[in-house]
């Protein structure tokens, strides 16, 4: 069954600053990706989770693209289940409760798919000076107040994986992630592997327990 997401088109306005109400709609496997931590060059597996912002700004004004649409923001994480790791910390977070003995063991990474969250936006200059990075700084659970009036979601809920690349969703993305994921040792493999063979995704993190 293939996913499709809508093209935003190239031109990309950060999310405000502050506290947001999320939607997840989209995990992009981005493969093992070259890291350089204070000057310690590694290479990690990494995913991407994009999420379609709702509400208005300060002034009243919704929070959308010129053609009315979700702004959407994403964070990048190490795939690693570790409990040092921060895509465990946020998870364990957006939970707002810690995870199960059992839960600890592996996560099912699409549970997170469809789910709504608090995010808390910082922004951070460029360096070329040409405006700012809008960076997921904390996840929270909705707050109560808005738990029984969330709005209709707006994109289409999918994942990408590239050992079994669905090459629909790849052409919606940007120039920039499309060569990140080109880029990785597994997106080569797949591109030479025979059609007819199989090849499990995020199997290492599945199961099936809601989120």
């Amino acid at each position: 069954m293939s996913f499709y997401v809508e093209d935003t088109g190239t031109t990309f306005t950060p999310v405000p600053a502050g506290l947001h109400l999320a939607r997840c709609y989209r995990v992009i496997d981005l493969g093992t990706q070259e890291t350089n931590y204070e000057g310690k060059r590694d290479f990690k597996r990494q995913i991407k989770f994009v999420w379609e912002i709702h509400g208005n700004d300060d002034d009243g004004n919704p929070i959308v693209t010129g053609k009315g649409e979700p702004l959407i923001v994403t964070k990048d994480y190490n795939m690693t289940w570790n409990d040092k790791g921060t895509l465990r910390k946020d998870l364990q977070a957006w939970r707002g409760k810690a995870f199960t003995e059992d839960e600890q063991r592996r996560f099912d990474i699409k549970s997170i798919l469809d789910k709504w969250c608090m995010l808390n936006i910082a922004h951070k200059p460029k360096k070329n000076g040409s405006g700012v990075y809008a960076n997921v700084v904390g996840i929270t659970p909705v707050v109560a107040a808005l738990k029984n009036s969330l709005p209709k979601g707006h994109n289409k809920c999918g994942i990408f994986m590239i050992s079994e690349p669905d090459m629909d969703m790849f052409e919606t993305f940007g120039k920039y992630l499309k060569e990140t994921i080109q880029k990785a040792p597994e997106w080569k493999a797949v591109q030479d592997r025979p059609k007819s063979e199989p090849a499990g995704v995020f199997d290492d993190m599945e199961d099936d327990r809601p989120f």
